[in-house]
């Protein structure tokens, strides 16, 4: 059987239908289908547990803000100078500005960090390759400073996937179900937002700061960083804990999770946003041909 490619009208007609289906579902980002809401009963996320009793032990730590920041900015300068790229499995689940928990999605993640050039300003790309939840499945992303128009490359899973979209990536259809838009992902961003959260509560005495040793995460002997909020403040990141998995050996972030304010006392924090980079590789020697989309490995249309 001969395939006639869409062209003209036609193809707009589709590019149209596409960008419809997408807005009206979850978001190219969220993961979820329809938007359906998610407890944090039915996904099973909980802050991890330091009862006071294990103070005591060798493995858990009283620490401060300042000790944090240190770690984060440490983290920031040896990235600047060992960190030209990185791949990773990539988890996350996220509330959206609208109030609802996605799914969790897993995606083959490749990134070209701002820090590969003497100045720390080289142009950030993105792949991002879907492989969970199933109804994403294939579901292909690229995002480039420097490339592409600074558009966001798409193309979807299954049927919508017959044209490839291009997205203004802090768009209406963008940012739909998204907390942050994609130029806020990586690891890279994740420790200078944390310093710059930290720097806002440096001299706040309501907040406590355990530091766990030998803490897994994958294969890595980490440390499990947790920050607690006496009170709710005023800001929109605001949070009750917040949990930062730190490998020391490395200096690298490898995941981040906060919490909101439970409705009554001795309930479950509910989940606001959990970030996991696993199998994190570094230096992997990423090139230009991994952003584009004509590159044969990768199903763009």
């Amino acid at each position: 059987m001969n395939h006639v490619k869409p062209t003209g009208t036609r193809r707009q007609w589709i590019t149209n239908a596409i960008a419809l289906a997408i807005a009206f579902g979850a978001g190219w980002l969220a993961g979820s289908r329809g938007g359906a809401s998610r407890s944090l009963v039915d996904m099973d996320i909980k802050p991890e547990m330091v009862s006071a009793d294990s103070l005591s032990s060798d493995s858990v730590r009283k620490s401060s803000i300042e000790e944090v920041l240190q770690l984060a900015r440490g983290a920031l300068a040896t990235m600047s100078t060992t960190c030209d790229d990185y791949t990773a499995r990539f988890v996350k689940q996220e509330l959206s500005s609208s109030g609802t928990l996605s799914e969790f999605s897993e995606i083959q993640l490749k990134v070209q960090t701002r820090l590969r050039n003497e100045t720390d300003d080289a142009p950030k790309r993105v792949y991002l390759r879907f492989t969970k939840p199933a109804n994403v499945d294939g579901r292909e992303v690229i995002w480039a400073e420097d490339l592409h128009d600074a558009k966001m490359v798409v193309h979807e899973a299954g049927l919508l996937g017959l044209v490839t979209l291009r997205l203004d990536p802090d768009g209406l259809l963008a940012m739909q179900g998204q907390r942050y838009p994609i130029s806020e992902i990586g690891i890279t961003r994740l420790v200078e937002k944390l310093i710059e959260r930290g720097e806002v509560d440096r001299d706040n005495p309501e907040i406590d700061v355990t530091i766990k040793s030998g803490y897994p995460f994958d294969n890595v002997d980490a440390q499990l960083i947790q920050i607690r909020r006496e009170r709710p403040g005023q800001s929109e990141d605001d949070f009750s804990l917040a949990e930062i998995t730190f490998d020391p050996n490395r200096m690298l972030i490898l995941s981040y999770r906060s919490f909101g304010w439970p409705e009554k006392p001795g309930q479950t924090p509910p989940l606001q946003e959990s970030y996991a980079y696993h199998d994190l590789a570094v230096n992997v020697g990423l090139t230009e041909a991994d952003f584009d989309p004509a590159n044969p490995d990768y199903q763009f249309p």
